[in-house]
């Protein structure tokens, strides 16, 4: 047997860095491209377009990312994440209330941006949405509600599905730039008052 048999042939290792490189590209210019396309068409956008702008073809796309959940995750994960990090931030704030409210407000700057992209993440059903995104934006919640209902005003009958049920939903119903839609954040302010029992301040 000569030497080349033992190094660089056929399957050996030296071929496979390569082509980890050439798939971490590809995975990132899926991620580009989607983020560019679901900000022009939003969450229901067509996956054949986001491949043929990352110039790769569909079966790569889907090698990659199986279904449009897993796109959907990969592009929001950043904003996930910042959205974590506001919760730990706001968790040190003297006032409770106000707290939960600025964080409420980002939140659903967060669910309708893109023409609602973080909504249809959160409305996935359980099977198919992404868990790891889910729970991190109920357990951001969950802290700062625990804080307002324990040194603040909050209602102890309101749970955290409750609030991020609402938010999605003022999101998605004010999501898409139809004529005459109410203002976001004002339905927002309109749901805490309830939260709170009283009227709030505009966040």
């Amino acid at each position: 047997m000569t030497a080349e048999h033992g190094i660089g042939g056929a399957g050996g290792s030296p071929a496979d860095p390569p082509r980890r490189m050439d798939a971490r590209l590809n995975r990132e210019r899926l991620v580009a491209a989607a983020r560019e396309v679901f900000a022009e068409a939003g969450p229901g956008a067509s996956l054949n377009e986001i491949a043929r702008r990352a110039g790769v073809g569909p079966g790569t796309l889907y090698r990659h990312f199986p279904g449009r959940t897993d796109l959907l995750t990969a592009v929001l994960r950043d904003r996930i994440d910042t959205l974590s990090g506001r919760a730990e931030q706001l968790l040190g704030a003297q006032d409770a209330d106000d707290a939960l409210q600025r964080w409420l407000h980002d939140f659903l700057d967060h669910a309708r941006a893109n023409q609602g992209m973080g909504s249809a993440l959160l409305v996935e059903t359980s099977a198919a949405a992404d868990p790891d995104c889910q729970r991190r934006i109920l357990d951001a919640a969950s802290g700062l509600l625990d804080r307002a209902q324990e040194h603040g005003t909050a209602r102890a009958d309101v749970t955290v599905d409750d609030l991020v049920h609402l938010v999605v939903g003022i999101a998605l119903a004010t999501t898409g730039g139809e004529p005459n839609v109410p203002q976001p954040h004002r339905l927002l302010d309109l749901v805490l008052d309830a939260v709170f029992g009283s009227p709030r301040d505009g966040g």
